[in-house]
């Protein structure tokens, strides 16, 4: 035995305080012999002699007696480890740091968050924006918990599961008439920047349709896109969580997009990563947004 045994220091406690080595074994349903033993190791790993016999059965030596003081003190440190370790089991706590896109931040996040601090007040998340790639990086890296990205999004060391998947739709300034893919061949294009995986759903979209199309401007916020667009300046395509809300959608007219297109949100975290109960509920929570 190299490191003190917590179930010997029990079994030691057990046969001081009946007396005897057999009614101990009686209560821990062993064997005498196998209690005996057990006593035996803990005296040769602390080099004292604990128990002596007596007349009457068994009693404490000096060493022994000191043993069973901070045995108490070592029961009940592990019995407060014990609780807190269950109480960790049985509350959301701790802090958890997810990256996601700036749309899905501005957007979706703020009420999924507050219902979650509503539900879970000794739970905080820290939040970073980023676009896919710098996103899955991080999470690789162990410098986020957890992301929420665009799909398709790729890591040797990556768990990725969808849990949202979104509708495009195609805005304009609240003035225009409803747009049709005719039109769209004509009018000015304001399109998110470059390099992004939104960005490549759009142009594949467009390509799909059979249109070519240059934007006259390339934005990387989704509210400076809706800003332009409301001044009439063009239309844009974006996801329909960013214009959800009326007061989202001030200024502008939002139509569906034929053929539609859609986006797959999914969240991605390293495979050796334990999912906490935090976690699970940021998960959860955003999985009851939509359905996949």
């Amino acid at each position: 035995m190299t490191t003190l045994n917590l179930g010997y220091l029990a079994t030691f406690r057990l046969v001081v305080q009946r007396g005897s080595f057999s009614a101990a074994a009686d209560v821990l349903g062993i064997s005498q012999p196998a209690v005996s033993l057990q006593v035996r190791q803990l005296e040769q790993f602390l080099q004292a002699r604990l128990i002596e016999r007596t007349g009457r059965g068994v009693k404490a030596t000096a060493a022994g007696l000191a043993l069973l003081l901070h045995g108490e003190r070592i029961e009940l440190a592990v019995s407060e480890a014990l609780q807190s370790v269950n109480d960790c089991q049985q509350t959301v706590s701790g802090t958890i740091t997810l990256g996601t896109g700036a749309t899905a931040c501005i957007h979706l996040l703020p009420s999924l968050l507050q219902n979650l601090r509503e539900q879970h007040p000794m739970l905080a998340v820290g939040v970073t924006t980023g676009n896919t790639l710098g996103i899955t990086r991080a999470v690789e890296e162990n410098r986020l918990d957890l992301g929420l990205v665009t799909l398709p999004a790729s890591g040797r060391s990556l768990d990725i599961m969808p849990v949202l998947r979104e509708e495009f739709v195609v805005i304009s300034a609240e003035s225009q008439g409803e747009l049709n893919l005719e039109m769209l061949k004509t009018l000015p294009l304001i399109a998110f920047e470059a390099g992004s995986g939104t960005r490549d759903l759009i142009d594949s979209w467009f390509q799909q349709a059979g249109l070519q199309v240059t934007p006259v401007m390339q934005l990387g916020s989704i509210e400076a896109i809706k800003r332009m667009v409301a001044a009439g300046l063009g239309y844009s395509i974006i996801p329909q969580m960013a214009v959800e809300h009326h007061r989202d959608a001030e200024g502008l007219r939002v139509g569906s997009l034929t053929p539609p297109l859609y986006r797959q949100l999914g969240i991605v975290r390293r495979q050796d990563k334990i999912l906490s109960k935090g976690m699970a509920e940021i998960i959860r929570l955003l999985q009851q947004h939509a359905p996949l």
